[in-house]
């Protein structure tokens, strides 16, 4: 990537039902329109293969995992990196052996696998209990060097720890990336987590002097008999952490964002956070 090249990123959100094959078929279509207004990188929401199904323990989604090279989700967007010459995080739910992840595949501007990416941080709770379905990640915080830049990414609960945005910096991150899976609260009905969910990454920006992309799921799902909403606002935050693209609580569709890395890297130093930092005083 040249000095002077601009990189621009997509965000997709949708809403999904319980058919994988209508559900990569709904994500690809958004991806080419993406890919046709000049996306380099796509990032598609969280366990986009089905409903959410972490709202309940059943033992019955297990079967829904897949190996990495397996995973229908994988296979059909390699072809469709490859054909539109694209980066895309794909997030799966991962089978390896006796174990299940929730993971990241991420595929290069070729269709090629470049690595995984396990989710590090296992929310547990009403609506949310992913501890029954995924082990902890055993991969560290990632970050993939591809030709538009090099891209690091989080999962959903990821997204709320400052030290899994900084340590991706620390690796040389140009973006932060963040798919989601986030809606209601089923124990309080009045609570609403959009703005503080936004927040929180905004944050992450400002501190880290980096844009930041996330992408959720929209629509009232009904896994497991528990009805759940998920409010979308997917949005691209620059690196002051201002609000550029944002989508609403009920849009279908895609955002985009260009950004200079080069220049973001200069804008960076210029700040000193990363000159500055006390690592010698960091506690367990």
């Amino acid at each position: 990537m040249s000095s002077t090249a601009m990189t621009a990123v997509a965000a997709i959100q949708c809403s999904f039902g319980r058919d994988m094959h209508r559900n990569i078929d709904k994500v690809i279509t958004l991806i080419e329109q993406a890919a046709e207004q000049g996306a380099n990188i796509v990032l598609v929401p969280e366990l986009f293969q089905g409903e959410y199904f972490c709202t309940a323990q059943d033992e019955s989604w297990f079967k829904t995992a897949f190996s990495v090279a397996e995973h229908p989700c994988v296979i059909a967007l390699q072809k469709i990196a490859k054909k539109c010459s694209i980066v895309i995080p794909v997030s799966i739910f991962e089978r390896d052996g006796p174990d299940t992840y929730n993971s990241v595949v991420m595929l290069d501007h070729c269709g090629e696998i470049m690595g995984v990416y396990r989710k590090s941080h296992i929310p547990d709770g009403p609506g949310y209990m992913e501890k029954y379905y995924f082990r902890p990640g055993n991969t560290g915080y990632k970050v993939w060097k591809t030709v538009f830049g090099n891209i690091g990414v989080g999962i959903c609960w990821d997204q709320w720890f400052p030290e899994c945005a900084q340590q991706m910096m620390l690796q040389g991150a140009d973006i932060l990336l963040y798919p989601t899976a986030i809606g209601s609260e089923p124990y309080d009905d009045n609570l609403h987590t959009a703005a503080i969910w936004q927040r929180v990454m905004q944050g992450h920006a400002v501190a880290n002097a980096v844009p930041i992309v996330a992408a959720n799921r929209i629509g009232m799902e009904n896994a497991n008999s528990i009805k759940q909403c998920y409010y979308g606002h997917s949005f691209i935050a620059d690196q002051t952490g201002e609000l550029v693209q944002q989508l609403g609580e009920k849009e279908e569709g895609l955002i985009l964002q260009s950004f200079d890395f080069s220049a973001l890297q200069t804008y960076r130093s210029s700040w000193g956070f990363f000159r500055d930092r006390r690592s010698d005083l960091n506690l367990l």
